[in-house]
């Protein structure tokens, strides 16, 4: 990670210092079990808040979209943008309303996002956003066609300026409140993803993949 003292600011945890995560490591490993990211960019007077799929490859971020669409144009004028991802995994269930928590896995990265041009760079940005929704789509699939990655707008955002924070375990009650005899505890939670349903104009005789199958993710 970069450890340039702005950087060090901006992405500093106000509150729960000990929840921080900065190594390269925690933040790609949850950055490659989410599926959604948030992006922020400046709009027309207000800020505007996307959720968008994205790719991971090595410490570079990839979101794709319209090469119409605003958001995605505005962000590609090297503007300051965030990008968050979480991944609840749990609701903490505490004695008091005040100390009801989640224990969750989540990144926000700062930065200014880049055009990426190259059809070659394109492509593989392309398959990361594929494989990280669903690995092993990518080899299946039909490939992008040359007027299909004309319309398509890709952008790069380093993870560079990024934090991660983490939240596990049990409720932490307040003392005057571990006699109240009310229950505590963690209600943990999982995605799971459901039972493929073949498209009804399928080929009957065309095999479900391995990869379209029930797993958990995340």
């Amino acid at each position: 990670m970069t450890d340039a003292i702005n950087e060090r600011e901006r992405t500093a945890l106000g509150r729960h210092p000990e929840r921080g995560r900065d190594d390269f490591e925690t933040i790609a490993a949850i950055l490659d079990a989410g599926l959604v990211c948030h992006m922020g960019v400046p709009g027309d007077g207000a800020p505007v808040v996307i959720p968008t799929i994205y790719g991971r490859i090595d410490h570079d971020l990839f979101v794709h979209g319209s090469a119409v669409a605003r958001w995605l144009r505005t962000a590609a004028e090297s503007v300051p943008i965030c990008v968050t991802v979480t991944i609840v995994d749990g609701i903490v269930l505490a004695r008091s309303a005040f100390n009801h928590s989640m224990n969750y896995r989540s990144v926000v990265i700062f930065g200014e996002a880049s055009r990426v041009d190259d059809p070659d760079e394109k492509l593989r940005a392309l398959e990361a956003v594929s494989e990280q929704i669903v690995p092993g789509r990518w080899q299946d699939a039909r490939k992008p066609t040359e007027q299909e990655l004309k319309t398509t707008l890709v952008l790069r955002l380093p993870i560079a300026e990024a934090s991660a924070k983490v939240r596990s375990g049990p409720p932490k009650d307040f003392d005057f409140d571990m006699d109240s005899g009310i229950w505590a505890g963690v209600i943990p939670i999982q995605s799971v993803r459901g039972e493929a349903i073949p498209d009804p104009a399928l080929d009957g005789r065309i095999e479900m993949p391995d990869y379209a199958k029930i797993r958990a993710f995340g």
